[in-house]
């Protein structure tokens, strides 16, 4: 087995302090550099297609600075039906997307992308999320507190935003940010083992 300091640097393509928690369970040693990208959905584009593509821009925008590096690109969506729910723009969006997932299942994506000098991988996992029934009342004191402005289907199920949930079939560390066995997996395709 090759020696810590001569495998790769690897780099977390992400500003997700969510993100950033999740890899430390995986890797000691990492890099943090943000990916400046357009993540406007393209007209028609499929939920899978999309976080795919965003999770691989990501890595390739860094990867790109940094070729000798292992780049690790992601990103989240909550979709129901064939809607997509990206950050909440407003507490009047995060109110609409919040009354839509009362009571319903959806699903949540995470795309995973790994650039390399000689290699890229990618995956799509899913997750379904069972909400249970949410009252206007409860979804505006939701929003007051400031966590739904910043996550993708307006919710953190690793905090407050647990006690909407009323089951989960998947990967729990994928609807926080970052499925950690198949991050584990895609890390030792690229040679990196902790």
């Amino acid at each position: 087995m090759p020696k810590l300091h001569n495998l790769p640097k690897v780099i977390l393509a992400s500003a997700s302090s969510r993100r950033h928690e999740l890899l430390s369970y995986l890797l000691s040693d990492f890099e943090i550099q943000v990916a400046d990208i357009d993540e406007t959905p393209h007209s028609g584009e499929m939920p899978e297609a999309l976080v795919s593509r965003l999770a691989n821009s990501k890595a390739h925008a860094i990867w790109l600075k940094n070729p000798d590096s292992i780049v690790i690109g992601a990103d989240t969506i909550v979709t129901f039906g064939a809607e997509i729910f990206g950050k909440p723009l407003s507490q009047n969006d995060s109110m609409t997307i919040l009354k839509k997932l009362s009571e319903q299942r959806h699903i949540v994506m995470t795309g995973v992308a790994m650039f390399g000098a000689n290699k890229k991988i990618s995956t799509v996992v899913r997750t379904e999320v069972e909400f249970t029934s949410l009252s206007d009342k409860q979804i505006s004191a939701y929003w007051r507190t400031g966590e739904p402005h910043d996550k993708a289907g307006s919710y953190a199920i690793q905090g407050i935003g647990g006690k909407f949930v009323k089951q989960i079939n998947g990967s729990y560390s994928n609807v926080v940010g970052l499925p950690l066995v198949e991050t584990e997996s895609m890390l030792a395709q690229m040679g990196i083992h902790e």
